[in-house]
């Protein structure tokens, strides 16, 4: 499985890894809602379970991906300023380029 992480994304995700009650956790990414061909995406900070998958980045951001979780697989995590701060999950190898 594959995760990108964006430049601005990784700051903001290494500054509430950074704070304590985030302490020894990992970033998930989680499908909070899929219907037809793309999903919705959300952001938790957790333990690996047993049908997870932990996915290094070149961010050095491990982020946790459930396994069989076809949505999941090719996930992108930008974080924008504008036109309205915060992240943005896509999965471009899924065709889903944003939200609607």
């Amino acid at each position: 499985m594959k995760c990108k992480i964006t430049r601005n994304a990784a700051k903001v995700i290494k500054r509430e890894m950074a704070k304590e009650e985030h302490a020894g956790k990992l970033l998930r990414v989680i499908v909070t809602h899929a219907h037809g061909d793309h999903a919705h995406y959300g952001l938790d900070f957790d333990t690996p379970k047993e049908n997870d998958e932990v996915v290094a980045t070149d961010k050095e951001i491990d982020v946790i991906l459930e396994k069989g979780q076809p949505f999941l697989d090719g996930v992108k995590i930008d974080y924008l300023y504008f036109p309205q701060e915060g992240f943005v999950i896509t999965n471009p190898s899924k065709g889903n380029h944003g939200d609607h």
